[in-house]
């Protein structure tokens, strides 16, 4: 969790704001996953904040995003191979903090991370997390 926090520092994500009166912010959740290595041990728990409760029209517009084909993947790698070029692969929690959203979105503290000192105020996000419906179209209109 706190790795997942520091990453949204990192990033500029969002900034702790006193809430707006018209908005509600939607609250989040987190889920848990153990890695486990080859001989099937745990390697790494990890935490996400993937879960969000939006609204179509009031939390967001849009949400399509193009998807690139599986052909043109491959032919990507396979290029990248036959020149020796290093590709390497970014999950969605990397990738999706880089897009900007164009819609004003607040989200409640975090279960457990709540501030002492500013317990009633929300997260406004300026940029898009993994689990928003808009956060593949803001990615990749970055």
């Amino acid at each position: 969790m706190h790795e997942e926090l520091e990453n949204f520092e990192r990033n500029h994500v969002w900034d702790l704001v006193e809430p707006p009166p018209n908005r509600r912010p939607i609250g989040t959740k987190w889920v848990f996953k153990n890695k486990r290595g080859e001989d099937g041990m745990v390697v790494r728990n990890k935490a996400r904040l993937p879960e969000f409760c939006q609204k179509e029209g009031i939390d967001y517009e849009e949400t399509f995003a193009p998807v690139a084909r599986l052909e043109a993947i491959r032919i990507l790698l396979a290029f990248a191979a036959s020149k020796g070029f290093k590709a390497a692969a970014n999950g969605c929690q990397v990738r999706f903090p880089n897009g900007f959203i164009e819609e004003e979105v607040y989200v409640r503290q975090l279960p457990g991370f709540e501030s002492a000192r500013f317990s009633d105020r929300v997260y406004k996000l300026r940029k898009a997390l993994y689990g928003l419906k808009q956060a593949p179209r803001a990615w990749y209109a970055r």
